[in-house]
């Protein structure tokens, strides 16, 4: 009787194993993505397609959840609590990698792509892509870029010369190369989070920004900014990056039919960001809120004169082969 018992709890204990083995086997990988900007903008409408994706093709295998407009972090943060497990996808903007790899910089230098179809040239040429790969010494692996576009000046006052920005403070994200972009034109750089833009703004704590339209429209910017120069400046662009051991932890099949996800959802959000552009332009024209300053050649040339020593400046942290790759993609 007694052996009897004790096989049939043995039986009933490895039923048990095996029922616990397979829960575990069927939990679905979660996938937190943080984001600071609204879900109407590129990076926003990015990545909830990405999460569409996964959900038709992958089921409940991987489950994605979006958090958008810094829910759960902002930029500054994401990065450390993406590499503690806390979010497992993040878009910062490229300038947020400074204290990570150095080479990214170069997308902050004034004026050094003509238009985005150089961005992308140098991007998915062997000097961007090899950036990708820049910080996984340090536990972090990109993705993919994703573009918002070229950044415009908006201001309390006009913005034609490079003499209308002196002694004036602009928001900046924490950049050493933005902030040596504004000191360039003797004005003052103040490192602050996206979040309070607005309300730095609203309440003339500073007096500009620099931002894309897309931006510039969904964040309200141009409600409290009575000017914007258009200058085509600089580069807003994100790096879809993740932690290097969720990444290379996950089964094969599982990451590559993700990366299959976020490409097609990369290239969707690209699409956004050329559309928007126009769009969002126009509508900050049509409210009549904002006075959009078109600069002539002659004073562009005023303004790429005056940020380009930057360029020098930084040379020897981003790389005199990836500049020099950058320079002849306008080509």
């Amino acid at each position: 009787m007694k052996r009897h018992a004790s096989t049939a709890l043995a039986a009933l204990c490895a039923v048990a194993l095996l029922l616990c083995a397979t829960t575990a086997f069927a939990k679905p990988i979660l996938i937190k993505f943080s984001h600071v900007v609204a879900e109407n903008t590129p990076k926003g409408l990015m990545a909830n397609k990405f999460r569409e994706l996964v959900e038709q093709r992958m089921g409940d295998k991987v489950v994605v959840e979006v958090y958008p407009n810094s829910q759960l972090f902002g930029d500054d943060k994401v990065l450390e609590a993406m590499l503690l497990g806390d979010v497992q996808l993040a878009a910062p903007a490229l300038s947020k990698f400074e204290s990570y790899t150095k080479v990214l910089q170069i997308y902050d230098l004034p004026f050094l792509f003509k238009d985005m179809g150089a961005v992308e040239k140098f991007q998915q040429g062997p000097n961007g892509q090899k950036m990708l790969h820049s910080m996984e010494d340090k536990g972090v692996l990109g993705l993919g870029y994703l573009h918002n576009g070229l950044k415009q000046l908006s201001s309390s006052d006009p913005l034609r010369v490079p003499a209308d920005a002196v002694g004036k403070k602009f928001r900046i994200m924490a950049s050493d190369v933005l902030a040596a972009q504004f000191e360039a034109l003797q004005a003052i750089p103040l490192k602050k989070p996206f979040s309070e833009v607005f309300t730095l703004l609203q309440t003339k704590a500073i007096d500009g920004q620099e931002n894309t339209w897309s931006n510039i429209y969904s964040k309200k910017f141009y409600e409290v900014q009575p000017y914007i120069t258009e200058s085509n400046h600089g580069l807003l662009d994100y790096l879809v990056v993740t932690s290097a051991e969720f990444w290379n932890g996950l089964p094969d099949d599982v990451r590559a039919e993700l990366k299959k996800c976020l490409d097609e959802a990369i290239a969707f959000g690209n699409k956004i960001a050329g559309d928007k552009d126009d769009e969002d332009k126009k509508k900050i024209a049509d409210s009549g809120r904002s006075k959009i300053i078109e600069l002539t050649p002659e004073q562009r040339e005023q303004w790429v004169e005056a940020m380009k020593p930057v360029w020098k400046q930084f040379e020897g942290q981003v790389g005199t082969d990836n500049l020099e790759a950058a320079i002849a993609s306008n080509k």
